[in-house]
């Protein structure tokens, strides 16, 4: 989960968190169900009526995302897939799943779950329409929970990657190929494709006077086409790594501290002096955890000239961490799954490096200029 989200729940073990920007996106559909849908649907309602229910709806609306994404997360996790946190935000929700599938067929019962759970709610709601007719403001409340997960549910099979169509469209390509990396390609963009005619829909909307409409399909559009842009970058780090190890990128000689070290000394003596960010923290001449300025955050500033390393560090048996030779595309996927920025390099209990973010960002960027550079050469000759 990230660090904009509030937790507010755990579900099979998955953390459930709702992202800032949910706070606004909730307040502006109660807005629009209460002072627009509603009045104009059904007439002669008190005014604070029209305010309960348009509240009400948003939040079954929510909770209808959220099943959403459940069913993506209960498939997942039959397939061992891990599910790392769902976050309910602007455009809606997002199961944060922390690894690839193992098959094109896992990839596709993942994928369908999420519109299948909200199909199903749509056919629900449908049913309860007639269970409501006696009371109007239930029967609206069921009429657009209908529509809006069927909707749901359809945008959601648009074949373009990442939404669930554009998974299910890259299982279907990668069981015809037998190659992921390539159905990822196509299904990123097809994304793209989308995206970009999403944009056109809603400048031309915005051009024959919907402006709100428009400007939300467009920004709808752009989110879209960002999202397939970032997994077909994603695709060429992958390959620029691919071959490669972590002792090529790592940094070997790792900056160590005294596990006695006072907190306000390491800030000042080594992070704020120096700029360094990561720390193995020694006592003696044994590696025995890990620190970062995040893990200062633990204690109150107040505190940092009595407390020491030791009190806040990682300890090193629960530190994720990589050999020498991890495929620099495997340490790459286990940073972004654990949400990690560092891991120490171990070879039989003993440091021998550390790998960041920076390393890699650095090693990425030689490899693009010996590539630039080899093309040149090429030319050349």
């Amino acid at each position: 989960m990230t660090r904009q989200a509030v937790p507010l729940a755990r579900i099979m073990g998955i953390p459930i968190g709702l992202d800032y920007s949910w706070f606004l996106i909730f307040a502006l559909l109660t807005w629009m169900l209460a002072a627009s849908y509603y009045p104009a649907e059904f007439h002669g309602w008190p005014r604070s009526l029209y305010w309960v229910v348009g509240a009400a709806t948003a939040v079954l609306f929510f909770l209808s995302i959220l099943l959403h994404e459940l069913g993506h997360s209960v498939v997942a996790l039959r397939y061992k897939v891990p599910v790392r946190s769902i976050t309910l935000f602007v455009f809606g929700g997002v199961a944060n799943i922390g690894g690839e599938p193992p098959s094109a067929r896992a990839e596709f019962l993942i994928a369908i779950a999420g519109p299948l759970v909200s199909f199903v709610l749509g056919l629900l709601f449908y049913a309860l329409q007639t269970a409501f007719a006696g009371s109007e403001p239930l029967l609206g409340l069921a009429t657009y929970l209908t529509y809006i997960n069927f909707g749901v549910a359809l945008f959601n099979l648009v074949p373009g990657y990442p939404l669930d169509g554009g998974r299910v469209f890259r299982a279907i390509v990668w069981a015809i190929t037998h190659d992921m990396r390539w159905a990822t390609l196509v299904a990123a963009n097809a994304g793209r494709f989308f995206g970009f005619l999403l944009i056109l829909v809603g400048a031309w909307q915005i051009l024959v006077g919907n402006f709100g409409g428009g400007l939300w399909i467009a920004f709808i559009g752009w989110f879209l086409d960002s999202a397939a842009t970032a997994q077909a970058r994603q695709l060429v780090v992958q390959d620029l790594l691919a071959g490669h190890t972590v002792a090529q990128a790592m940094s070997k000689r790792c900056a160590t501290v005294s596990a006695d070290l006072t907190l306000q000394q390491l800030a000042d003596e080594h992070i704020l002096s120096l700029g360094q960010r990561c720390f193995l923290v020694n006592r003696g001449d044994r590696t025995v955890g890990l620190i970062t300025p995040h893990r200062l955050n633990a204690l109150p500033r107040s505190e940092w000239k009595a407390a020491t390393t030791a009190q806040v560090m990682m300890p090193l048996e629960q530190s994720k961490r990589v050999g020498p030779e991890t495929e620099l595309a495997a340490a790459l996927q286990l940073m972004d799954r654990d949400g990690v920025n560092q891991l120490p390099v171990m070879v039989q209990e003993q440091v021998v490096g550390m790998l960041t973010r920076e390393d890699l960002i650095t090693f990425l960027r030689t490899l693009q200029e010996l590539g630039a550079w080899r093309t040149t050469r090429r030319l050349e000759k």
